[in-house]
């Protein structure tokens, strides 16, 4: 009895939609924004040859930093969305 069914036909968009903008995927991994509008990001330089960097160095660069307001102009276009 299901087939005898009509099926209801798509409805007509009167609008046209434009299409999704898309977000870059390296920016997604990379980069959050905070409330305040700021891009916040890994500290740099962590990632090998610890051993030639200072106690110090090391140290000072454990959590996460905001990009500058340089950097922000990059990097905001390639996010879309992030509020």
């Amino acid at each position: 009895m299901w087939h005898a069914v009509a099926r209801a036909e798509p409805t007509e968009k009167t609008e046209t939609e434009m299409p999704k903008m898309k977000t870059k995927s390296s920016c997604k991994k990379r980069f959050k924004v905070t409330a305040s509008g700021r891009v916040k990001s890994a500290q740099a330089g962590k990632r090998h040859g610890m051993i030639k960097r200072t106690n110090k160095f090391i140290r000072n660069a454990r959590g996460t930093t905001t990009l500058s307001k340089a950097d922000e102009q990059i990097v905001k276009p390639m996010m879309p969305y992030a509020r």
